[in-house]
């Protein structure tokens, strides 16, 4: 983490040194939002963005998988755009499956089609994707991974993920804190989550649902042999890497689970080397996300723990209905 980021967690009051530049920040986002929307593209059916207002990871992959998975229950044929960060293809649209080299499509679209099953297209031009992904293939309801200040794409339903622990920061836009957009945009969102919160919290005067993730196996991904939380296959003294927005929270994780846990944080969407998995014949435990990226040098020595987000299924139904009511506006419209 970087001291800059540091600052933006506690109560440093150096960064309020850059207040000129998060004025300007604020000024040139205002003004590339409403570029974007004057040429807004309306998709034919429901499309959710999953998003945050803050830098960094907060969990938003897992409650696609999450979405999907629900709403495939209730009936719906989901698909996933992404821009797909990290990523260098020399063509987009890119349609990604299980198989996909994650250093074209990037590490979280990847991930989301193999735990998922559903179709996923990546492309820095969001509204370029979904559009293939309507072309391509048979789904009624679009889900956008990230793609909340992409307002070039339309939206239904925004939902968007907070860490719980560490909030809004400061509550200053960039560079003074963490926040892509000020905290008052909150209010103008259908649903806010506090991953990692066991009840309902307020943030920016919005209440805030309750969201947690739940470990569900363990996995060794060179064999795909999955084991219950409850009959870990190794020892309990483990080494741990973790190339996410908070590697902090993977180790906790880890840690609760009864592991004494060496932990080497990496940059989040970091490309991974032979090297920064070398385990000296002890398990090293990896998240989803940097396993597909690992796949040239994994081995019986390497472990995913594979997790699931929770949420309260009475807000599922919610988001279901709204996006019946949103299906049948756009057939009759």
């Amino acid at each position: 983490m970087s001291a800059l980021e540091k600052a933006w967690y506690s109560q440093a009051r150096w960064p309020l040194l850059l207040a000129p530049l998060e004025l300007l920040y604020r000024q040139l986002s205002r003004r590339d939002q409403a570029k974007k929307q004057a040429k807004q593209w309306q998709p034919p059916v429901p499309l959710i963005v999953v998003g945050n207002i803050t830098v960094g990871g907060t969990g938003k992959s897992p409650l696609v998988c999450t979405l999907v998975r629900e709403l495939k229950q209730r009936g719906w044929q989901p698909g996933i755009v992404s821009r797909g960060y990290g990523g260098k293809s020399a063509n987009y649209p890119l349609l990604v499956n299980a198989d996909s080299d994650p250093l074209q499509t990037g590490d979280e679209p990847v991930m989301l089609a193999t735990q998922t099953g559903c179709p996923v297209v990546v492309d820095p031009d969001r509204s370029s994707a979904a559009q293939y992904l309507l072309a391509n293939s048979a789904c009624d309801l679009i889900i956008s991974d990230d793609g909340l200040q992409h307002l070039s794409m339309g939206r239904d339903l925004e939902l968007v993920v907070i860490d719980a622990k560490r909030g809004l920061g400061n509550g200053h836009c960039l560079p003074v804190g963490p926040l892509r957009e000020p905290e008052e945009r909150l209010q103008q969102v259908d649903y806010v989550f506090a991953n990692g919160a066991n009840k309902s919290v307020k943030l920016a005067n919005v209440s805030a649902q309750a969201m947690s993730l739940q470990a569900i196996q363990w996995r060794q991904p060179s064999t795909g042999q999955c084991f219950p939380i409850t009959e870990r296959p190794f020892v309990a003294q483990v080494k741990a890497v973790a190339g996410i927005g908070h590697p902090q929270r993977f180790f906790s994780s880890l840690e609760s689970l009864g592991l004494t846990v060496q932990g080497q944080p990496f940059p989040d969407h970091h490309q991974f080397q032979g090297k920064d998995i070398e385990t000296d014949n002890q398990p090293l435990l990896m998240t989803a996300k940097d396993a597909v990226k690992c796949r040239p040098w994994l081995n019986q020595n390497h472990w995913v723990l594979d997790v699931s987000a929770q949420v309260d299924l009475v807000i599922i139904d919610a988001i279901h209905q709204k996006l019946l009511d949103i299906k049948q506006r756009k057939n009759n419209g």
